[in-house]
């Protein structure tokens, strides 16, 4: 694996690849890396010749009271896991080589509508933060394809709309949600769980599929199925952010006549904020 630290070295690595004509996909992280991430990866090469992944823990996604300072940076261990599944390029840059004026006075790239709601609303700028950094990823890289997991299904959504809104050549590829044995859905944020929050987290999958499986048998009272999902995870101590159900393509509210939806969940654990998701297709 090539490990490049600078945008002028990516891009000489990669002018080299576009050269010999190879597909080039491109996996954004964070960093502190779980199947999940690598998942990405391997479905990537399914996608390309070439398959760079960048890490950077990147501050403008993060809220005035968040987690940027304690965010884990685990690049050695992450290295040694892509390592193992045959990454070819990581790209982990310094923010002054990303932000060179600075990341409070960089241009930024704004998705209105999509990032008001759910965690937008929850986290404002957030998605500002995210668009930017992934619009910054593929003019660095010109990847061909690149590739999101749907745990983030709004960031997807939003990522989606910015590409046909500013007709960037790059297809977006979605990879399910990797899960831990008991459900919980994988996040670099679970490693703040404690070991009975983690146990207690996995119950939000059940309540996923609960009201999924209520809609497929013909229970059309969105309202009810959302406020029934909320109370539980209050009963279970969770404190709940929110719980949607909404048209899958548009993330607007869903009616009776809605067959494509998304059932989405953020709540807390003590201070540890968990996301998750389900599709449900109706007959």
């Amino acid at each position: 694996m090539q490990i490049v630290h600078t945008i002028k070295d990516l891009q000489l690595a990669l002018s080299l690849i576009r050269q010999a004509k190879q597909a080039i996909a491109l996996v954004p992280t964070m960093g502190n890396l779980h199947p999940g991430h690598l998942q990405l990866v391997t479905t990537a090469q399914q996608h390309a010749d070439t398959v760079v992944v960048s890490l950077f823990v990147n501050p403008t996604q993060f809220g005035a009271n968040e987690d940027l300072d304690k965010y884990p940076r685990t690049l050695q261990a992450d290295i040694e896991k892509l390592e193992a599944v045959h990454t070819d390029i990581l790209f982990a840059p310094n923010i002054a080589d990303i932000y060179p004026h600075g990341s409070e006075h960089s241009t930024h790239v704004h998705v209105p509508g999509l990032t008001d709601i759910l965690c937008g609303a929850s986290r404002p700028g957030h998605f500002d933060g995210v668009t930017t950094i992934v619009a910054k990823l593929f003019n660095m890289t010109r990847a061909d394809v690149a590739l999101f997991g749907e745990k983030d299904f709004q960031q997807l959504a939003v990522i989606r709309r910015m590409v046909d809104d500013l007709n960037i050549p790059i297809n977006i590829v979605s990879v399910p949600i990797v899960r831990e044995p008991s459900g919980l859905a994988m996040s670099s944020r679970n490693g703040y769980l404690s070991a009975q929050q983690r146990q207690l987290a996995a119950a939000i999958h059940p309540i996923l599929l609960t009201t999924q499986q209520a809609l497929i048998d013909g229970f059309s009272d969105i309202d009810s199925l959302r406020d029934n999902a909320a109370k539980s995870l209050n009963d279970k101590g969770f404190r709940v952010d929110y719980v949607h159900i909404l048209q899958r393509d548009h993330l607007k509210p869903a009616t009776k006549k809605d067959k494509e939806l998304v059932m989405l969940i953020a709540a807390y654990l003590g201070s540890t904020r968990l996301i998750d998701n389900i599709t449900i297709s109706l007959p």
